[in-house]
């Protein structure tokens, strides 16, 4: 069963790279670093857990201290989950549409930063349980975000195919445009990653923050993968993401190190997941690496361990 599903798996990606005329020049061959962490196999349906099943229309999920916290646009509530027993709390009610969100500690307990693609608003909720405070509104569809220094975040707004600077105090500015409905985004202090939704030549792209507080220009990253919604940076090195083949979702990796150069293609990217739900996708990763994930169209949260 594994044997057939991965050759499926090799013939879509292939049938991707060469339908895909725009694609970034392929990296070089595969260093053996890279190929003593793949997996053996892609995680399939039969490999996950089922965490649970009982929340509506789950939208974004994110992992903190032994908690999975589930936007449902289907109720306009943040869930608290369990993230071994799967038991449920409502945590918070209003808000209505976050596609991706981040925990963070704070010396009284933690937060919770949103954007809401709905209100246009960049929400806060922290450990009280109080309603969600707006930090910033009248943005343009906030889809994505991540912290880049102590008092700033960077925010994607998909219809605008624009990146915000966002303070926690609220103020605003534009720092990048030309993109192509950015959804997900993740930085590691001197990079910053972007998932391009609207165009797999521009996949995902990268840019660096200059030491005067500026960017560079985006340079790809990955090409040749369509609907890339969530990313995130694992403490195994990897950058993950969820993409689309056909209605299916999927969950892929690659070392962004070794993608920086000339940008990979699709058939450098190591598949780790390749399930029966449908896309886009959304996901986290414990700090032991247990990957959760769950469809936005459907109630049930996954998890597998990953090696």
């Amino acid at each position: 069963m594994k044997i057939a599903v991965l050759l499926c798996i090799l013939l879509t990606a292939s049938l991707i790279s060469a339908q895909d005329s725009d694609k970034a020049a392929p990296t070089p061959g595969t260093t053996p670093e890279a190929q003593a962490s793949a997996l053996a196999s892609p995680f399939l349906q039969d490999d996950l857990e089922l965490l649970t099943g009982n929340v509506q229309r789950p939208n974004a999920i994110t992992w903190y201290d032994n908690y999975l916290y589930v936007i449902c646009n289907g109720d306009w509530t943040i869930y608290r989950i369990d993230d071994r027993s799967g038991d449920t709390i409502t945590y918070v009610f209003g808000v209505r549409n976050g596609s991706s969100f981040i925990a963070e500690d704070t010396e009284a307990g933690f937060d919770l930063w949103i954007p809401d693609t709905d209100s246009e608003t960049l929400w806060k909720v922290d450990q009280a349980r109080l309603a969600p405070v707006s930090i910033a509104s009248q943005l343009n569809t906030p889809w994505g975000i991540t912290r880049i220094a102590p008092d700033h975040f960077l925010v994607t707004n998909a219809h605008a195919h624009s990146i915000s600077q966002v303070s926690e105090s609220g103020v605003t500015h534009t720092i990048l445009t030309d993109l192509r409905s950015p959804t997900g985004i993740a930085s590691d202090g001197s990079r910053v990653y972007v998932a391009n939704a609207g165009s797999a030549r521009r996949g995902i792209e990268w840019f660096e923050i200059q030491e005067d507080g500026s960017y560079s220009e985006p340079q790809p990253l990955v090409s040749g993968l369509r609907s890339i919604t969530n990313v995130m940076l694992a403490n195994d090195g990897f950058l993950y993401f969820g993409y689309a083949l056909g209605t299916r979702g999927i969950v892929g990796r690659i070392k962004p190190r070794q993608c920086l150069d000339s940008g990979c293609a699709s058939d450098d990217v190591e598949v780790v997941v390749f399930p029966d739900i449908p896309a886009p996708i959304a996901l986290t990763i414990s700090e032991d690496r247990r990957l959760f994930l769950h469809s936005r169209y459907r109630p049930e949260i996954y998890w597998t361990q990953l090696p």
